[in-house]
């Protein structure tokens, strides 16, 4: 066992390294090959979609290359490369980096097994398959823009092929099949061999193609035009003077101090590349180290990125947001309520003990002066600060803010997002607000229209009910409904684990539980039942669960009499973690594959309220995370065109004169006209402004015009131009935007 872990540690090591190299290769073939970097702008989206080790190799490839003028970032389709052998670099170095972390983490313990080294050694083995394939196509491509025969011979000599990384990976899944994990790492050994020879040639042939012919008949003397069949194109570029990148550059200063000499013939020449980049040779080293400080530079510091769990909104992504926002206050305001804004952040004590279990995904901000705050949670709980704060004994509010939470990013979810809620506080009929706010949710829903969803809907009186029924002590209640909540991502088998070994039920009184919370159906269908006995009959028998079933008939009533109880399932699994809630829960969620979690959740806190003050004010309310709905509509316009701005109008004055521009678009803004201006002296720039921002009417003045008192308008979709008096453009303009002057 001690000899299989030390040829581990010699492994992750050698792995360590060769992952750093091999950054250095991939981004030498980037110049070489004039990619496009488009495929190696990743960033953070903040929600767990793309790997933080994809990131992290994107993020070295770009510092390396800033500066660069061969390898750039295209979206137009031009000339530079996008193969898959280039866009798939952060991906597969990305899971090479993961491996090698996996592999490390496991030798640090001692005492794992065999088989638990031998399954990281392996997963490692497959990585470095596919970044030798990568690479070694690479090669390929290097050799064919070098165009020098004899390099190629060299290189073919050495037998480098995907067959023989693919036998190497054959035998070490045999071995690992036998569980012979000695023989499986010796195994993984030789394909680790074998990709360090494909990256070193990878680096070969990239700075040959970069230097090109010209250096190579320098280093050998000139001698009887050795490299003479070099491609002509590559000699052509070597004269021409080009930029590479920071990193890069360094990196072939450093091989060009190393092939110092002159005289040599090819084969010298690559058997001393070779060696500088061998991790067995004393120069070794310090390449390494070199390559390690340029990534470690502050230069890769000053990339800037946004905080895990946050994401920034501009252009199109603020228009979908807008308009999100707007569908949203237009139902809000169609249920007279008033706006409310308050603190970004609360006392601390403000927010201490209202959030259960998820009291510990709130951000405490440092001590600034004797006031302990922190960032609000939610917008439920400020609220209620804020009408007993003030007094108050009815009001309906809405309040459409941001909110943090120290939670795991995953797809739609953040840590810093915006909530959408309305509430309503004070005494009314009985379950006439609970029927209102599932109403707006459900109105709010269909007007994002993003999907078919269903409305989960319990009482947690009823709830509670259960939970003695099941014979769950009263002092459990709040932290197994934290569990049961948990059912809409794990199985009952799952939860109910937890609930016997980390919460302290008995297996009897977790399958009790398990039998009510399965029950869900149609509201009104499923409540006759349980009415009638026929399902969870035990309910009837407890009085407060016998008060929530009334509660429910009369609210499943009005929802009825309302349209819009189709959308609403009555589900007993549902628990809402949050401690606040006393009546009726519920929370909205896609249907089908969509996989987003909740998107909308509310119900009644009677007792919150009177926490803050002397006054014990009824409410209930819903919140809508915006995030995870904005995440779909930006999917779903990605095939349509959505508009940055609502620019109506593009004034373009054709020279140099600011002031002319001024003029116009001056006169434009004061009627309400939404206009914008360009000064260039080519009206094409113009044109394609204009259409690439997808703005419906030009202006366009030139010298001409401007002597003769004219403008042209320019109807961008028709193509059609029409020349008018200058005195009637504001005129002319109200008339085709149809705006009252």
């Amino acid at each position: 066992m001690s000899s299989l872990l030390e040829s581990c540690k010699l492994m992750d090591q050698s792995s360590s390294a060769l992952s750093t190299v091999a950054i250095a290769s991939a981004a030498l073939s980037c110049e070489a090959a004039r990619a496009n970097l488009s495929a190696f702008d990743l960033t953070d989206s903040g929600d767990g979609s793309v790997s933080k080790e994809d990131i992290g190799v994107s993020s070295d490839i770009k510092v390396l290359l800033n500066g660069s003028k061969l390898a750039v970032s295209s979206n137009k389709g031009d000339d530079k490369v996008n193969t898959d052998s280039f866009s798939k670099i952060p991906v597969v170095y990305g899971n090479v980096r993961e491996a090698v972390k996996s592999l490390h983490s496991v030798i640090r313990v001692v005492s794992n097994s065999g088989e638990k080294l031998g399954g990281k050694v392996l997963h490692l083995c497959f990585e470095l398959r596919n970044l030798g394939e990568g690479s070694l196509e690479r090669v390929r491509s290097n050799l064919g823009s070098v165009g020098v025969e004899c390099l190629k011979g060299i290189f073919e000599k050495e037998c480098l092929s995907e067959e023989s990384l693919r036998n190497g990976v054959k035998l070490a899944v045999e071995a690992g099949l036998e569980k012979d994990y000695v023989k499986l790492v010796k195994d993984v050994e030789l394909v680790l061999g074998i990709v360090w020879k494909i990256v070193s040639w990878e680096a070969v042939t990239a700075f040959f193609v970069l230097e090109g012919v010209e250096f190579l008949n320098e280093k050998s003397g000139g001698k009887g035009g050795e490299f003479d069949g070099g491609n002509v194109k590559a000699e052509k570029k070597k004269k021409k003077k080009v930029l590479l990148g920071k990193g890069t550059s360094v990196i072939v200063e450093m091989i060009k101090d190393r092939l110092m000499s002159k005289g040599e013939g090819l084969e010298k020449i690559v058997e001393k590349f070779l060696s500088f980049l061998d991790p067995k040779s004393a120069d070794f080293d310090g390449l390494l180290k070199k390559v390690k400080e340029i990534l470690e530079s502050n230069e890769s510091r000053r990339i800037p990125k946004t905080p895990k769990g946050t994401r920034d909104f501009a252009k199109e992504q603020m228009t979908i947001r807008k308009k999100a926002f707007s569908i949203i206050t237009k139902v809000f305001e169609r249920h007279c309520a008033t706006a409310l804004d308050t603190p970004a952040f609360e006392l601390k004590e403000t927010l201490t003990g209202k959030y259960g279990e998820d009291s510990k995904l709130i951000y405490d901000l440092a001590d600034q002066g004797g006031e302990l705050c922190s960032l609000r949670y939610d917008l439920t709980v400020p609220f209620s600060r804020y009408v007993a704060m003030n007094g108050l004994t009815s009001f309906k509010r809405y309040h459409i803010d941001k909110v943090w939470r120290r939670d795991n990013p995953s797809k739609g979810r953040y840590r810093e997002f915006y909530q959408c809620d309305f509430d309503i506080a004070g005494q009314y009929e009985k379950m006439g607000p609970d029927f209102e706010v599932v109403r707006i949710l459900s109105e709010v829903l269909n007007a994002l229209n993003i999907g078919d969803y269903e409305i989960k809907l319990n009482h947690r009186k009823l709830l509670d009910g259960v939970l003695e029924i099941c014979g769950v002590p009263p002092a459990k209640f709040r932290t197994i409904c934290s569990s049961i909540d948990k059912l809409d991502k794990q199985s009952f088998e799952q939860v109910k684990k937890e609930m016997v070994e980390e919460k302290g039920l008995s297996v009897e009184t977790a399958d009790k539980i398990g039998t009510f919370v399965k029950i869900r159906g149609p509201p009104l269908e499923l409540l006759s039942k349980i009415m009638g006995g026929t399902e969870g009959s035990e309910l009837l028998k407890h009085n407060a669960s016998k008060e929530a079933l009334g509660d429910l008939s009369i609210l499943f009533d009005a929802l009825y009499k309302s349209r819009c109880i189709d959308k609403v399932v009555f589900d007993l699994s549902l628990a809402r973690g949050l401690d606040y809630y006393t009546g009726v829960i519920f929370e909205a969620a896609f249907k089908g594959g969509v996989q987003v979690g909740s998107i909308g959740a509310g119900g009644r806190y009677d007792n919150l309220i009177g926490n803050f003050g002397t006054k014990q004010v009824p409410a209930v309310g819903m919140s809508l995370g915006i995030e995870r709905e904005l995440t779909i509509m930006e999917e779903k316009a990605q095939n349509q065109a959505v508009r940055a701005t609502e620019t109506q109008v593009l004034v373009a004055v054709l020279g140099d004169k600011l002031a002319v521009a001024a003029e116009l678009v001056s006169e434009l803004w004061d009627v309400d006209i939404k206009a914008e201006y360009k000064v260039h002296k080519k009206v094409m720039k113009h044109i394609e402004y204009a259409i690439d921002s997808k703005i419906p009417w030009m202006v366009i003045v030139g010298e001409r015009e401007l002597n003769e008192g004219i403008v042209k308008l320019k109807n961008i979709e028709t193509t059609n131009e029409e020349v008018i008096p200058r005195s009637n453009l504001v005129g002319e303009l109200q008339q085709r935007l149809k705006l009252n002057p």
